[in-house]
């Protein structure tokens, strides 16, 4: 396979945005082999198409599975991509869409993450990324769904053998087809951000009849009695997960239009009555622990570890009640300390990007753990000689200390907190790497500081908005993807220095953005190096 792309623009409703689109797809850092443009039966003349070859068909008004089969069935390369008039592509979209397909060339589709935009533009909140898990089929059983579709990138053979797009849906094919390709073959997930959607206001009406669409498909999808039972609760989870996340949706949207009135909660009991009783009750729960008298409302907390805290006045500290931490080892005497399970989480989801020749800071542990065989050459960097272990000795904030253009894979952890010159280490770290190569970093936010060889030089805390501005105005915002890890329970016990199999792992899985334990990034070099400019 060649890597060649089909893109297929599905205009068949509105092109009053399309010039958009193209203008997205003219802009990409890897060209794109043909566009398909399939519109309406009643067609409108399209817009410019921005110096692009297009190939326009004319769908049958049979819904979104027709026009989506009608440009899939004049694709003509190994892979094809679906976008939606409207719209965008980041500049970088085929470029690491294709860079995923080649790691994993037996994948049936890769995915990336996505941006809801607003109508003017304006990125309305973090990226989005549906993590669908090693079994990707389990995952979209369980109810993770992709919301844009410009994010999935799908092997053409793959998604032609299992029958296309079922014209029996008329909305929501694209999750039917994925869940098809995924019951069959591997599925492709990766960080890096390639589509920006428009958040277009939908009343509670409209995403009523969206979920409708989604359950349909998901019943068709019903495992019997032969199936996995890793399937089969997948599926008993998505019936309640996918009416819960439409209960939320029609409650965010109300209270974003600033209408959450008896109404929209009513509508969204509807949907998930579970749900908003849910949090109704876990709101008058906390409300009603505060107000109860003593003895009463101890009785009701003890029932209620979580509403314990929120008693004014009844917070009772027990083991922690002490200025000394349990461990000033960060938890190391004790056993795993909590934050490794955020870094090594990170970099197990990452795995597929440690590859090639790859560089590790002080050891190479992390490189053989989660990289195995797909690492060709390792090296292995140390700011002090007397390392053995070590290929390249220096201070990375130093031009020159790594070889340019060199590495597939830059495993960093721990280590940039240590620099004082940041932006000198992000630009020789971005230097360093191959065009398409791959910085895993990680660094700590809420953190004890080391009180031993590296104290001195414990210069930094970042958080995410720190570590997206560092890495983006070198490697591009495009191309960093950044997630904070951790929340006030682990924040709290990683401060005392206890160890991993001493606290509920349960609860490191809560993400609480006040609260960034770790911030974990990962940046491709797609571009020329972007040094910052006065004005940033």
């Amino acid at each position: 396979m060649d890597g060649s792309v089909s893109l297929v623009l599905i205009a068949t409703d509105d092109v009053s945005h399309l010039h958009e689109t193209l203008s997205s797809v003219a802009m990409q850092t890897h060209a794109v082999a043909e566009v398909i443009l399939v519109l309406g039966a009643d067609p409108t003349r399209p817009p410019d198409g921005r110096g692009l070859s297009l190939t326009t068909v004319v769908a049958d008004a049979d819904g979104v599975a027709s026009a989506l089969n009608a440009g899939l069935q004049e694709a003509q390369n190994d892979h094809v991509l679906f976008v939606a008039s409207g719209d965008r592509l980041t500049p970088i979209a085929i470029a690491a869409a294709l860079k995923r397909a080649k790691q994993q060339p037996d994948a049936g589709f890769v995915h990336g993450a996505h941006r809801f935009v607003s109508h003017y533009g304006v990125a309305l909140g973090p990226r989005r990324h549906a993590e669908l898990g090693r079994d990707a089929y389990a995952g979209l059983l369980g109810g993770r769904v992709i919301d844009v579709h410009a994010t999935v990138l799908y092997r053409t053979d793959l998604l032609r053998r299992v029958g296309g797009f079922r014209e029996e849906f008329q909305s929501c094919p694209d999750y039917d087809a994925q869940l098809r390709l995924a019951r069959a073959h591997p599925v492709a997930e990766y960080l890096t951000e390639t589509a920006l959607s428009r958040d277009e206001d939908r009343t509670a009406k409209e995403l009523r009849v969206r979920l409708e669409h989604l359950q349909r498909v998901h019943r068709a999808h019903r495992p019997d009695a032969r199936d996995p039972e890793v399937w089969q609760e997948a599926w008993r989870r998505g019936v309640q997960a996918l009416r819960d996340r439409f209960a939320q949706e029609v409650l965010t949207a109300a209270k974003s239009a600033g209408n959450l009135r008896i109404r929209s909660v009513l509508t969204a009991a509807q949907l998930s009555p579970r749900f908003v009783l849910g949090e109704g009750a876990a709101r008058a729960l906390r409300r009603g622990a505060e107000a109860l008298p003593g003895p009463v409302g101890d009785a009701v907390a003890r029932r209620r570890p979580d509403l314990r805290a929120l008693r004014r006045g009844r917070v009772r500290l027990g083991d922690l009640e002490r200025t000394e931490p349990i461990s000033r080892d960060f938890g190391f005497d004790r056993g795993v300390p909590v934050d490794r399970y955020y870094i090594e989480s990170f970099l197990d989801r990452v795995r597929h990007d440690i590859s090639g020749r790859v560089l590790e800071v002080g050891e190479a542990a992390y490189s053989r753990r989660f990289g195995g065989s797909r690492v060709v050459q390792q090296d292995i960097v140390h700011v002090h000689a007397g390392n053995p272990a070590a290929t390249i000795i220096g201070d990375i904030s130093q031009p020159g200390t790594l070889p340019p253009s060199t590495f597939d894979c830059i495993v960093l952890t721990q280590t940039l907190h240590l620099i004082y010159e940041l932006q000198a280490a992000v630009r020789e770290l971005f230097s360093a790497l191959k065009p398409g190569g791959v910085l895993l970093l990680t660094v700590p936010g809420i953190s004890q500081i080391d009180r031993g060889e590296w104290g001195e030089q414990w210069y930094w805390a970042l958080t995410p908005a720190a570590v997206r501005r560092l890495l983006g105005e070198v490697f591009g915002e495009e191309a960093v993807s950044i997630t904070s890890h951790g929340n006030a329970y682990s924040a709290t016990t990683f401060l005392q220095g206890l160890a991993l199999d001493e606290v509920d792992q349960r609860k490191l899985d809560v993400v609480d953005e006040a609260y960034p334990v770790i911030v974990t990034a990962h940046a491709t070099r797609w571009t020329q190096e972007r040094r910052p400019t006065s004005a940033q």
